[in-house]
C-alpha cells in the first residue's frame, strides 16, 4: 500500500507527439520602446549639433541650382521633344529638370526669379500648344536661355 504524501509519478508522454512549449518570457514592450525613442532623439539632437556646428547643411545653394538648370537648358534639343525613344526621353527629362532646377534657385534666392519665370512660362504656353516651335513658347526658352548665357 502507498502511503497518503507519496508523490504521483508523472504520465509518460503520447508517442508522436510534442511537449508543449513553455510559456514564452513576456517582455517589458513599454521600457524598449522608450529606451528605442530616447535613442533616436539623443541620436538625431547629435546629428543636428554636428551639421549645426559644421555651418554646412550639404545641400547646394540658389546658384548651384540655377547653374544647374542652364545646363539642362542647353542640353535640351527642341526637335527631340516629340521624338520616340531615348532621345525624346533626354529632351522632355531635360526640360523638365530645367524647370524644376530653376523653381528651387528662385525659391532659395530670388535673383534667379526671372529664370524660373521664363521656363515656366514656356512650360504653360507648352502645355497650351503642345508646339515647342510656337514663338508663345520659344521666346520665353530664348529668355531663359539668354539669362543662362549671363550666369
Amino acid at each position: 500500500m502507498s502511503s497518503p504524501t507519496s508523490p504521483i509519478p508523472p504520465v509518460p508522454p503520447v508517442p508522436g507527439t510534442r511537449p508543449a512549449p513553455a510559456a514564452a518570457p513576456r517582455r517589458p514592450w513599454p521600457a524598449l520602446a522608450a529606451a528605442l525613442v530616447v535613442g533616436l532623439v539623443v541620436g538625431g539632437g547629435a546629428v543636428g549639433a554636428a551639421w549645426a556646428l559644421d555651418g554646412d547643411d550639404g545641400s547646394p545653394g540658389a546658384a548651384d541650382d540655377a547653374r544647374a538648370a542652364c545646363r539642362a537648358l542647353d542640353g535640351f534639343e527642341e526637335a527631340d521633344y516629340t521624338k520616340d525613344g531615348p532621345a525624346g526621353e533626354i529632351a522632355m527629362n531635360r526640360f523638365a529638370a530645367a524647370i524644376v532646377l530653376s523653381a528651387s534657385a528662385a525659391a532659395a534666392d530670388t535673383e534667379h526669379k526671372p529664370l524660373a519665370e521664363a521656363l515656366r512660362e514656356a512650360q504653360n504656353q507648352h502645355a497650351r500648344t503642345f508646339d515647342l516651335a510656337d514663338p508663345k513658347v520659344h521666346k520665353p526658352l530664348t529668355t531663359a536661355r539668354d539669362i543662362c548665357a549671363d550666369l
